[in-house]
């Protein structure tokens, strides 16, 4: 490493890109994994299509149970 670097000509930002997904790494088991990859290639939908589908109706039942 140098002692001392130059950043004179440095851009601020220059590679940020704005998202409004916040992207997460999610480990499931193989046989959950598998399941919802059977399921999703039947529907022709994207895994992660299929699994946001399945976690938005366990929060509304959650959302009803809890009142």
């Amino acid at each position: 490493m140098k002692k001392q670097y130059d950043f004179s000509k440095a851009v601020q930002g220059k590679f940020y890109r704005p998202s409004d997904k916040l992207e997460i790494p999610v480990y499931i088991d193989n046989e959950v994994k598998e399941f919802f990859m059977k399921k999703s290639s039947n529907k022709k939908a994207g895994l992660n299509k299929v699994i946001n589908s399945v976690l938005r109706k366990e929060m509304e039942m959650i959302k009803i149970i809890a009142g």
